[in-house]
């Protein structure tokens, strides 16, 4: 059985879906690290770091799914 890093391997180059998710979430994690290195936040800063964790989780979510659903295919 294929480990995780090999499954996300072969859906980054196999599946639309996940590769647009995958890169959804580096895409957010990027903002989100950016704004947590600023040692102080603004009010709508935070509630923008609020928003993009929140994007992010459900992007890792939707990874989670694909790879579930290969999983239960590859079986």
């Amino acid at each position: 059985m294929a480990n995780q890093d090999e499954i996300v391997e072969k859906l980054l180059n196999e599946d639309e879906a996940f590769k647009k998710a995958y890169t959804s979430h580096s895409e957010f994690q990027k903002k989100v690290n950016a704004l947590e290195k600023k040692p102080h936040l603004s009010a709508a800063e935070t509630l923008e770091k609020k928003r993009l964790k929140k994007l992010k989780l459900a992007f890792k979510d939707e990874m989670e799914k694909i790879i579930s659903q290969h999983r239960l295919g590859a079986s």
